[in-house]
């Protein structure tokens, strides 16, 4: 990955983090820097799953892989707030 998608991923991870957050139901009990540290994991690893899949360069907007990302940040969220609910 190069230093442009890299950059792009951390804007697209912002906008995964919180789109992540409005999936997960009910009150969340982290904060927003948080938030968008989940986005910008799940936007990488949602890209290389993607890539992997051979969804990742279509003609178009890539929905598949947007899907991906937005599951793996719910889940981040989710996993992420369970853990901070246990404390």
């Amino acid at each position: 990955m190069e230093i442009d998608g890299i950059i792009s991923a951390i804007f697209i991870g912002i906008v995964i983090g919180v789109l992540g957050r409005l999936v997960v139901p009910g009150r969340q009990r982290i904060g927003v820097l948080w938030t968008i540290a989940v986005g910008i994991v799940a936007a990488l690893i949602g890209s290389a799953v993607a890539a992997g899949l051979g969804v990742a360069d279509t003609d178009g907007v890539d929905w598949v892989e947007w899907l991906i990302q937005i599951g793996l940040a719910a889940l981040g969220v989710a996993g992420l707030d369970r853990a901070k609910a246990r404390r």
